[in-house]
């Protein structure tokens, strides 16, 4: 019976409470913020690190609920087709999702469908996008854009995204946060 009452307070402490001291919830991630480090496979062919690309450019990291989905198509159509205007600024862009990498509604053929010339980044076990904060109720991404500055820092979120003008946005953030642009 002791053990029941104890075990009783301390289930409603923990609930008054709330979790201890630790890392910050991943919803809870803010400019100034570590990115959290990711290791992801990408319709390129390639494993992307953001540990590997820290120090060298800034990145672009573009969440997106679900491949071949009408939003999500015309948020990879304006990004294959304006890509240019990011492509000026020293950074490296991604499109991410949950969805597997392989299969007719992978990524891979995601962005082969529609002439996808960056890298769509797949996150089956949903471990990144439980980090970054982006897992919605029903298992996929919300559509939110983080900005990573060189140091690995977050620099921007955007939870506004507007699919149709997705490239021109990203560009237009970029400028606005000061991200270096390529040499000619």
């Amino acid at each position: 019976m002791k053990s029941f009452v104890w075990l009783t307070v301390l289930t409603l402490l923990g609930l008054c409470l709330g979790p201890g001291p630790g890392p910050a919830a991943a919803a809870d991630l803010k400019v100034g913020d570590k990115a959290p480090d990711f290791k992801l496979q990408a319709s390129d062919g390639q494993i992307y690190r953001l540990s590997e690309l820290e120090g060298k450019e800034s990145v672009v990291l573009a969440w997106f609920p679900k491949a071949f989905t009408q939003g999500c198509t015309i948020e990879c159509k304006s990004l294959a087709e304006h890509g240019d205007l990011i492509k000026k600024y020293n950074a490296k862009y991604f499109m991410a999702s949950v969805d597997p990498l392989e299969g007719e509604e992978g990524n891979k053929a995601f962005a082969q469908a529609y002439n996808a010339d960056f890298p769509l980044l797949s996150d089956p076990t949903k471990e990144t996008a439980k980090a970054y904060g982006v897992l919605g109720d029903h298992g996929f991404a919300n559509r939110w854009t983080f900005y990573v500055g060189k140091d690995g820092n977050i620099l921007a979120i955007d939870k506004q995204v507007k699919p149709a003008t997705s490239a021109q946005d990203i560009a237009a953030t970029l400028k606005q946060l000061g991200v270096e642009e390529r040499a000619k």
